[in-house]
């Protein structure tokens, strides 16, 4: 099982996305390097938000909860769901 957090981006951001993406990516670095993170990204529409893979629910949503796009008003919305992976390395199909 995995937890997929999305974001669902305000409008008119751009300049609190370049104001605060630092911070997000070192939050994000951080994540990755507990190996609690495993994908991060945009949609190529800015307007259908972004996503972020996570081992637990617990770390995304403590992610979201400092993540300095959500504290500063990048993100409008944001919610986890849990993903049943299929397709695995060295599982069925993999």
């Amino acid at each position: 099982m995995k937890y997929v957090l999305f974001y669902e981006v305000g409008d008119d951001v751009m300049a609190k996305i370049r104001e605060h993406n630092p911070e997000h990516r070192a939050r994000w670095a951080q994540c990755h390097a507990r190996g609690e993170l495993l994908m991060i990204g945009p949609f190529t529409d800015l307007r259908d938000g972004a996503m972020a893979v996570f081992t637990t629910r617990a770390a995304a949503e403590e992610f979201a909860a400092g993540d300095p796009f959500v504290v500063h008003g990048v993100v409008r919305r944001w919610r986890v769901a849990e993903w049943m992976e299929a397709l695995v390395p060295d599982g069925p199909g993999g």
